[in-house]
């Protein structure tokens, strides 16, 4: 019926249409399921976030049988003055007493010192930090986190959550005994300042746009890509579902060079697909916009 809009899930999409949404070689790695998660983690005027751990990939295969695990990575949309990301070891802890004292912690015993154990990092707008499996972290207080991530979601090892109690007055449930199995120790100030805290490199310029590689790390599937741009900038999704977001700027316009579909806005901090069937496509700012800023997400297909 004309002027009728009809919403389906987008999981529908993905199981009708596999091929023309992901691509072939998405498509070969993963079939019918979508690689690619976009979240938001919003503590502006709240509390940290728990402090956790995600599962190695031979740890989630054996003991949760799926084949890829919650790689990840935060890019931060705003910060205020003093947010900040909790992020890997510090150098030279003894893991022993690590395990001991958010053991004592969770037994209602003293709180857990995560200032003496873990890296607590600065954190400012457009900031990205990765975190690739096996990486101790959580999201500080007063700060908005577009979350990028392979989406096995429910496998969220929890360590610590600052004696926060559940209802029945007792601090909520963590899972120590997985997490402390997945921890990887090697990862302190060092490895995270070299490996994981923006590692931008600017891979491509024209007029009026900056394209930038910002991660993920090279343990991660997921390839981000930043785009600043004040005039059209040229895009390709033919080699895999391309997923992204406006960091930056009002509003764009999203277009097809061969007027294969019809321009559609998008808004400031929205995240939207482009199907890998669609291949060419731009994007602008758009009327009265100076500068805009995209992340974009896609699946690695050539290792």
């Amino acid at each position: 019926m004309a002027g009728v809009n009809i919403e389906v899930p987008a999981m529908d999409l993905v199981l009708h249409h596999p091929r023309e949404l992901l691509g072939d070689a998405v498509y070969a790695r993963f079939g019918a399921e979508f690689p690619i998660r976009f979240d938001f983690l919003d503590t502006m005027q709240g509390g940290n976030l728990s402090l956790q751990v995600h599962p190695l990939k031979q740890y989630i295969l054996e003991n949760f049988g799926l084949s890829y695990t919650q790689d990840e990575s935060y890019y931060l949309l705003d910060a205020a003055p003093n947010a900040s990301v909790y992020l890997g070891l510090k150098t030279g802890i003894d893991r022993a007493a690590m395990i001991r004292d958010l053991e004592r912690a969770q037994e209602c015993g003293p709180p857990f010192e995560v200032d003496r154990y873990v890296n607590k990092w600065p954190a400012r707008k457009h900031d990205h930090f990765l975190i690739p499996a096996g990486t101790i972290h959580c999201s500080g207080a007063n700060s908005m986190v577009l979350e990028i991530s392979a989406p096995p979601y429910i496998f969220t090892f929890k360590l610590w959550d600052w004696g926060r109690p559940g209802l029945d007055g007792r601090p909520r449930p963590i899972h120590l005994e997985h997490g402390s199995a997945n921890i990887q120790w090697n990862r302190d100030t060092d490895w995270v300042k070299e490996n994981l805290l923006n590692r931008i490199e600017r891979v491509g310029q024209g007029k009026g746009w900056i394209e930038e590689r910002t991660g993920l790390h090279e343990q991660e599937f997921i390839e981000t890509r930043r785009h600043w741009f004040s005039s059209a900038v040229e895009h390709d999704a033919a080699g895999g579902v391309n997923v992204l977001n406006l960091v930056e700027g009002r509003e764009a316009i999203v277009e097809s060079p061969t007027a294969a579909f019809e321009p559609f806005h998008v808004h400031y901090a929205e995240t939207f697909m482009v199907p890998a069937e669609v291949g060419r496509y731009r994007l602008r700012p758009a009327e009265g916009v100076q500068q805009c800023a995209t992340v974009l997400a896609s699946v690695r297909t050539q290792e």
